[in-house]
């Protein structure tokens, strides 16, 4: 049995949230999709939402470092096997919280990573935010977003969604690609902490800090 790890990113501001839901959607639909390779993976799934962390990840910002709560869930976000990210569209773009959550990423910390990119808004007129603004954040980034990104308008959760692709068929399609991506990926291997190296989780490593005491 190979065991893989999903970190699920909800910017979501409400509670409940339609971006919480979406990222639930999309989450069980690549568990199912896991199971369906065939390849035995036992997946385990950490679910983090951004409002959560929203006065850390501000104060991260302002100081340049993190609270040990936000360093945890940063370290678990970087260290995954894929990430499942999940925005609320506001003024034609992802939200200020979820573009302050990347910000206080090491610019390297998700390199290689597969990543499914999900939407939210209002209306359907938001739907290409996901091409025009998020996805090149994460290309930016050097992760690996999947083809297929999912954007969810308030009509696509009642019956008047889009007959022509309908959300459930965006999810499972999607779910497929990260599923793919993650069965032929490498197992993410846990870092040492000790490593001087490794990524303390607020953009700086242990390294930069060593070299900072050593007066360079």
């Amino acid at each position: 049995m190979t065991a893989r790890r999903i970190a699920v990113v909800s910017a979501g501001l409400s509670n409940p949230s339609t971006t919480r839901l979406l990222a639930d959607r999309l989450t069980s639909a690549t568990l199912r999709a896991l199971g369906d390779t065939g390849e035995g993976i036992e997946t385990e799934v950490d679910v983090f939402e951004l409002r959560d962390y929203a006065h850390d990840i501000t104060n991260n910002l302002l100081t340049g470092f993190a609270a040990p709560a936000l360093e945890t869930m940063i370290n678990t976000v970087v260290s995954a096997d894929a990430v499942i990210a999940v925005t609320p569209i506001f003024s034609t773009s992802y939200s200020g919280l979820f573009k302050s959550f990347i910000d206080v990423l090491d610019p390297d910390a998700l390199t290689g990573k597969p990543v499914l990119i999900g939407a939210n808004a209002g209306t359907a007129r938001h739907s290409l935010a996901i091409d025009y603004a998020i996805r090149p954040l994460f290309t930016y980034l050097h992760a690996e977003p999947v083809s297929t990104g999912v954007f969810a308008a308030s009509s696509d959760w009642g019956a008047s969604g889009d007959q022509v692709a309908p959300l459930g068929e965006r999810i499972e399609r999607a779910a497929r690609e990260l599923a793919d991506a993650i069965a032929r990926r490498s197992p993410t291997v846990e870092a040492d902490p000790f490593d001087p190296g490794n990524y303390l989780g607020d953009g700086r490593s242990f390294g930069h800090l060593l070299g900072g005491l050593a007066g360079e």
